[in-house]
């Protein structure tokens, strides 16, 4: 086990050797791990805080995942589910969902999308990942190290703001760990953003993201309204609005309004590019080049993936042993804690 003094050296700043901090997507967990088949002893709690419906979906890569991968939740509606102390997987929002009565498929009926976004096939039990862009959880919980790595990744898009918030689990070690050092934040949603003087913590005993006064979250105030509402580059938004046509007064600043609602596909997942996506001879930090999605993204997200190697500002690393808690436009603003 690495001293406590690594753990919050690589928290913060994830500049050691791979050998040391490795990023848990880069690698598969050791086979020879001891598991307790059907073991499901970790939670994972989802919270809606969104002003509509989502429907929350998780696809196993490792270990045993829990006992459904989609359902819906309503408005202030929360759901605790388990998987395994070894399980690696990853957690999303669909939004504007209709699936028929079975949950088997859209409920205009036939095949196809029952949701608009992060679609799992039209199934509300995700059996297949979600359709791209979608705002990502994602968790190894024990690599073979006794460490757990999760991030929140904007690499294939987003969709959904969305927070991940640590639950110790009644763990001695992780309870000692400051809260505004693990829970990390993504709001790039115009209407769903607090102001850049937005006080988290008003009176002594409020409570953000199971943070207090006496460790306040580290929240991004650099961007503005504009920016983030016009953070996602034009050509990679899914919900193009059109520009006015003859006939029609344009906007006084000459700027088409963009849709409340504006999911936004990564360079990456758009074109397929291999400089985009860090392929073939762009495989490496140093030749793989950051492009405008990525660093508008980590404008709007700082603690968030916004490409392949992102790294050093992106994961987070703590004890194994903790739960988590997904929360869905969780409010507020960003978080910069790395």
């Amino acid at each position: 086990m690495l001293p406590r003094e690594l753990y919050y050296y690589c928290l913060f700043h994830l500049i050691f050797p791979t050998s040391q901090c490795i990023h848990h997507m880069k690698f598969t967990p050791l086979p020879m791990l001891e598991r307790r088949q059907g073991a499901h002893t970790t939670p994972l709690i989802f919270k809606n805080q969104c002003p509509g419906d989502i429907w929350p979906a998780i696809g196993t890569q490792f270990g045993v995942g829990p006992s459904t991968q989609g359902f819906k939740l309503a408005p202030g509606e929360e759901r605790a589910l388990a998987v395994s102390q070894d399980w690696q997987g990853r957690a999303w929002g669909r939004a504007n969902c209709s699936f028929n009565a079975a949950g088997t498929g859209p409920s205009s009926g036939g095949v196809g999308r029952a949701c608009e976004s992060c679609d799992c096939n039209g199934q509300l039990d995700c059996k297949v990942g979600g359709d791209n862009p979608c705002t990502l959880a994602e968790f190894t919980l024990h690599a073979g190290d006794k460490q757990t790595y999760y991030d929140i990744s904007l690499v294939d898009g987003y969709n959904l703001p969305m927070a991940i918030v640590v639950e110790p689990h009644g763990d001695s070690h992780l309870e000692d760990i400051p809260p505004n050092l693990t829970n990390p934040s993504c709001v790039g949603t115009i209407h769903l953003l607090a102001p850049q003087d937005f006080n988290p913590y008003p009176t002594p005993d409020a409570e953000f993201l199971n943070t207090n006064s006496s460790y306040k979250l580290p929240l991004d105030v650099k961007v503005n309204d504009e920016q983030v509402d016009t953070w996602c580059p034009w050509d990679l938004m899914v919900n193009q609005p059109k520009a006015p046509q003859d006939g029609h007064y344009d906007y006084p600043d000459g700027k088409v309004q963009r849709p409340a609602f504006n999911p936004c596909l990564s360079a990456c997942t758009k074109y397929q590019k291999p400089e985009d996506c860090c392929q073939g001879e762009y495989n490496s930090p140093s030749k793989c080049p950051v492009g405008e999605y990525s660093k508008s993204a980590k404008a709007v997200c700082p603690d968030a993936y916004s490409y392949a190697f992102d790294d050093q500002t992106s994961t987070f690393i703590i004890p194994s042993g903790a739960g988590f808690i997904i929360i869905f436009c969780p409010g507020g603003r960003s978080t910069n804690i790395l």
